[in-house]
């Protein structure tokens, strides 16, 4: 029988594609928690060789990293823009459909 393959170890393989990649930050971005977005940051960063290797390619203090990526983070712009560019991936907005406003009485 063959061995199964842990969530974790699946998860990094795949994340070392950037297409699954991006796949995986829009889905974590459209999440209602916002922590959800930078725990799949964290996640990406695991894939792509770590920490250590993200704070060289961003410039970023290694230590501050690991905060700004964890359940109690919040990145500044600049530094979420430095990231996105380590892992070769942008943002990207659009319009949303509006939503219907309810008539006040």
């Amino acid at each position: 029988m063959p061995k199964a393959k842990s969530y974790q170890k699946h998860l990094v393989n795949q994340l070392r594609d950037p297409q699954e990649a991006a796949k995986y930050l829009n889905a974590a971005l459209h999440d209602p928690d916002p922590h959800v977005f930078l725990l799949a940051l964290r996640d990406l960063a695991e894939a792509q060789g770590g920490m250590t290797q993200l704070a060289e390619r961003t410039s970023l203090n290694r230590e501050n990293l690991y905060r700004t990526l964890s359940l109690r983070g919040n990145p500044r712009f600049f530094n979420l823009l430095a990231v996105l560019d380590a892992f070769d991936v942008e943002i990207s907005l659009h319009p949303r459909e509006r939503k219907k406003r309810k008539k006040c009485a």
